[in-house]
């Protein structure tokens, strides 16, 4: 998905997925989408991403209790009176979400008839919170739209795959109880593709169809997500899909000859960049500004799409010849020369630090490895080439392991702790003899580890055998012994 970057990760430049596609006439064909997978892996990559949504104080709670209920139908007669959408649109959004809704209820019991009621669900809740702008209402409603088409004919679906619809470049995924929802690095990604692959019919209509669906937000423009995640509520945004939109954009504009019409557009999508968060992606730090890969979470600095979304402000900032899009790349590029070398533990990459760190899966390192490339080509830059080629390295290497424990008391439960150099599957075996008294296998991070051990009582040498497999399939062991020392005797009482 998203998810995560595991939901939010761009794919490689060269590779293309199979999309399904919804034909006119119900019927599904594929499609080879170029910087598109055709599933993305699950929101729970990273347990940690998943931050509780914070409870509203109760004065505000006690207030949204008094106030009048906030519904679809209302904030679309509020927009009309308003003068923002005429009475002609505001009859035709209200019938075409009561038709949604009830289009919902009319679905058989079971997963269509959940994902349907899932999206009307969405829209619900965002006009409840307030948060149904005008800007809003094309990209929802659309989502209404597509969602309908799709559970009334098209193919149940896994987690995270991705779709489209004949006669459109735009790219879908599946949020299991939120239906389909417009990606936006994904679609980012693949509008990058198709400028480098030089399909320009592909690239002038995806273009088209992604400028079509920028909300408002905080003043300027934003490319946002419609589904909840996380603990975050939609609709959020992301500094690595936002970054690579104005790169991609820009690319487009000037493929297409297209610079005056689109390059205002994109521009005020660097408005995220200047703000904090929940609206914007903005933190102070380090001397500079760290951008959030969910505006939701300030908590959760991630490296790889914070390097990204850079690589994104200094191209945009290059095409566009835009003074604002370079100070914003200066003052996040101060954050990650010093960011960049706390990830490095020296034998692999760290996916985030903070109050908890924590590693990279392999497929994060090798991303974050990319991004640090195009950083480093940009810049030329050794805090970045460096780092690039370490990590390089790192996937190459194999693990280090060491027994740190030499003796035990026997007749406790104790631990043999070993220190390990990198996030590795890690087997154990204790034997003695041709006895078998321990084996066990975790998947376990760097730094000090251990396994509980319910230590014999009998003293003696016991033979140590750790393995060590990291997520690049390179292998180690050590070896060693445990000296378990007799039970001390209980002291006689009286």
């Amino acid at each position: 998905m998203l998810f995560a970057c595991a939901a939010l990760a761009v794919p490689a430049p060269a590779s293309a997925g199979r999309v399904l596609v919804l034909e006119r006439d119900g019927g599904v064909a594929e499609r080879s989408d170029p910087g598109v997978r055709s599933r993305e892996a699950g929101p729970r990559t990273h347990l940690r991403e998943r931050a509780a949504a914070a409870p509203a104080p109760r004065a505000a709670t006690a207030r949204a209790a008094r106030a009048p209920k906030r519904t679809v139908v209302r904030e679309l007669q509020r927009m009309r009176d308003a003068g923002a959408i005429d009475a002609a649109s505001y009859r035709e959004r209200r019938d075409d979400y009561r038709a949604a809704k009830a289009y919902a209820k009319r679905l058989p019991a079971g997963r269509r008839r959940i994902e349907m009621a899932g999206v009307v669900a969405l829209v619900e809740r965002i006009a409840a919170r307030g948060s149904l702008t005008v800007s809003r209402v094309e990209p929802l409603w659309l989502a209404l739209e597509r969602n309908r088409r799709w559970w009334g004919t098209g193919p149940l679906l896994a987690s995270g795959q991705r779709v489209s619809f004949e006669g459109s470049e735009v790219v879908w995924q599946y949020v299991p109880g939120q239906g389909l929802a417009i990606h936006p690095l994904a679609n980012f990604g693949k509008l990058n593709a198709l400028w480098r692959s030089r399909a320009n019919r592909r690239l002038a209509l995806l273009l088209d169809e992604l400028l079509a669906v920028a909300a408002q937000r905080g003043g300027g423009l934003a490319w946002e997500y419609y589904f909840d995640y996380g603990g975050g509520r939609a609709p959020w945004v992301s500094a690595l899909a936002q970054g690579t939109g104005l790169q991609s954009m820009a690319r487009a504009a000037i493929r297409l000859d297209r610079r005056e019409e689109v390059l205002p557009v994109a521009r005020r999508g660097l408005r995220i960049f200047q703000l904090p968060p929940p609206t914007g992606v903005r933190v102070d730090a380090d001397g500079g500004a760290h951008y959030l890969i969910y505006s939701f979470n300030p908590r959760l600095q991630v490296l790889n799409g914070f390097v990204q979304a850079l690589v994104g402000l200094y191209d945009f900032g290059k095409y566009a010849n835009d003074d604002e899009a370079r100070r914003l790349f200066a003052d996040g590029e101060r954050a990650a020369r010093s960011q960049v070398p706390r990830h490095d533990t020296g034998a692999w990459s760290l996916y985030a630090r903070g109050s908890v760190s924590y590693e990279s899966n392999l497929s994060y390192h090798q991303l974050l490895t990319d991004f640090l490339k195009s950083l480093c080509e940009r810049t030329v830059d050794p805090v970045y080439c460096g780092a690039r080629e370490r990590f390089e390295s790192y996937v190459r290497e194999a693990p280090r392991l060491e027994l740190v424990t030499r003796r035990l008391r026997g007749g406790r439960t104790g631990s043999i702790r070993f220190d390990l150099s990198k996030i590795s599957r890690v087997g154990i075996r204790v034997t003695r003899g041709d006895r078998v008294l321990l084996s066990r296998a975790l998947t376990m991070g760097y730094g000090r580890r251990g396994f509980a051990w319910a230590v014999p009582r009998r003293a003696g040498r016991y033979a140590v055998r750790l393995t060590a497999v990291d997520l690049a399939g390179n292998t180690s062991q050590a070896t060693g012994a445990v000296r378990v020392l007799r039970p001390k005797k209980p002291r006689r009482r009286g």
